[in-house]
């Protein structure tokens, strides 16, 4: 007997038998972990935009980490490929802000009161992120102090070179007159803008062609770096937009402490350098 075109479809879409979807991506789980907590209709944005930009932030680290490996193995076009996509998921980030701009001031306020202290001030990815790209600070070990394992992660991305520190020691391993002081420091110290490095980066954007992998990661290191600045600026224009000038829930300044976040360069010498081309 010959199977009818219904039935036939039909048994392609039977997935019962098989996983599907939903148990491929753990729907399940990320679907039902919205949880508001006030009556507003509004939280839920809160909520999953948060919670989307932690998972995007969750890849981001994922990518960092197997972009500093390749560095330190001396694979740039491993890391390239990565460090790329880094920047791209700081796109994401900032139209992130984007829809969460659409809540205004009375419909934060009454959200905020259920909120507590919980906020992004805590986020334990951000600060491995931050760690990760240099900006380094041990007071942000203490926000993560009542989690022992987030505290395990954050201090390790703390103890550890940065992405820039690693690319700096590449530098030095290829001949390149790095001073020592950048090359062997201690990880934990903010990192100091210094001439030499500026200078071992004007060996390499002065003779592109005679370094040319070096070259296009001093481009990668500033296009994360901007895409970064982006994120930065329009997480205070939003806060600013949404709550003005209170206090964060963290206890932070708010807007004035995030402003004061625009004002850090990470990758300084790759800027400065610019003005001597």
């Amino acid at each position: 007997m010959t199977v009818s075109t219904t039935e036939h479809h039909g048994a392609q879409l039977d997935f019962s038998k098989d996983m599907s979807y939903g148990d491929y991506l753990q729907l399940d789980a990320i679907l039902s972990a919205q949880k508001p907590l006030s009556p507003d209709h509004n939280e839920m944005l809160f909520i999953v935009q948060h919670q989307t930009s932690e998972l995007w932030m969750k890849l981001m680290l994922h990518e960092l980490h197997a972009a500093i490996a390749n560095v330190a193995a001396d694979r740039l076009p491993e890391a390239f490929k990565m460090l790329a996509r880094v920047s791209r998921i700081m796109e994401q980030l900032v139209h992130a802000w984007d829809v969460l701009a659409t809540m205004t001031p009375p419909e934060y306020s009454a959200v905020r009161p259920y909120l507590a202290k919980s906020s992004g001030f805590q986020s334990a990815q951000y600060r491995r992120i931050e760690f990760l790209l240099g900006n380094k600070n041990a007071a942000m070990l203490k926000p993560h102090e009542h989690r022992p394992d987030l505290l395990a992660q954050v201090q390790q991305a703390y103890e550890a070179p940065s992405l820039y520190d690693e690319v700096l020691k590449l530098m030095a391993s290829r001949g390149i007159t790095v001073p020592g002081s950048h090359t062997q420091r201690d990880w934990t110290q903010p990192y100091a803008a210094d001439d030499g490095v500026k200078d071992a980066w004007l060996v390499v954007y002065r003779a592109p062609r005679d370094h040319w992998d070096l070259y296009q990661m001093g481009e990668e290191l500033v296009d994360l770096e901007d895409a970064f600045r982006l994120w930065r600026f329009r997480h205070v224009t939003t806060v600013e937009r949404v709550i003005g000038f209170k206090r964060g829930t963290g206890g932070t300044g708010g807007v004035s402490y995030l402003r004061k976040m625009l004002d850090v360069v990470l990758f300084p010498e790759l800027w400065t350098l610019r003005t001597e081309l």
